[in-house]
């Protein structure tokens, strides 16, 4: 039997749950677990109705983006974890490519690319360039977030020895968390193709948030770069 698989929806007030819910319902993978955590949403919430028997919706109050999606990798029954933002989408076969890249490989983490979405759904572009190494992906994160969190998934016993996501980090926990990952050893397995698409529209956190985003993102570069550059080393002179 396949590994089983948990993905969390972390919820607030989006009108776009809905799609969100059914990507990951129409997941060619079998063994898949969604888990939608529900961060103390006051409007929005009757578009969870229909999926009830067929999701894990669990509601907490609200704490953030990170609470709500640690709040679930507790929770997460599988052996494999990712996450995806309310407002995104997963490929059909995003999860069993993915599962099958890391099987195959051996990988305890992996991430693929991602395609930019319009507000009514139509692909604008590709996201995030193609990474050559583990050296290079390092590098990016030097002076960029070169990932789209949604596109990662990993066993879920890496969080067990890195930790979750800083909910002190509430725009950047997921830059954070990626690059302890690499710090830590793990390899960052890269699968070239686009599994997931990420929704840009007015409401997103970037655009509202824009000054606190660019302050936690400076404080992350200041913060790591020594570290990264100690790893890139070791990576290029084994």
């Amino acid at each position: 039997m396949l590994p089983r698989v948990s993905i969390i929806i972390p919820f607030y007030n989006c009108p776009y749950i809905s799609y969100s819910i059914e990507s990951l319902l129409a997941q060619t993978y079998p063994n898949l677990e969604v888990i939608v955590v529900d961060d103390g949403s006051t409007i929005h919430t009757d578009k969870l109705q229909p999926y009830l028997s067929s999701i894990q919706y669990i509601g907490k109050q609200n704490g953030g983006t990170a609470s709500a999606v640690n709040h679930g990798f507790h929770l997460a029954s599988g052996e494999y974890v990712g996450w995806l933002c309310s407002d995104d989408l997963f490929y059909p076969d995003k999860v069993l490519k993915q599962m099958t890249f890391m099987l195959t490989h051996q990988l305890h983490v992996s991430f693929s690319n991602s395609d930019y979405i319009n507000p009514d759904g139509t692909i604008a572009s590709a996201l995030w360039p193609k990474i050559t190494s583990q050296a290079d992906l390092c590098r990016r994160f030097q002076f960029q977030n070169p990932l789209n969190g949604c596109a990662v998934m990993m066993r879920k016993e890496v969080l067990a020895h890195v930790g979750m996501f800083d909910p002190g980090l509430p725009y950047t926990h997921d830059m954070d968390l990626w690059i302890r990952i690499l710090l830590a050893g793990y390899e960052m397995g890269y699968l070239d193709e686009s599994l997931n698409q990420y929704r840009g529209h007015p409401n997103t956190v970037t655009n509202r948030k824009s000054d606190h985003v660019l302050e936690e993102f400076q404080f992350l570069l200041h913060k790591y770069h020594d570290q990264l550059q100690q790893r890139i080393v070791r990576l290029e002179n084994p």
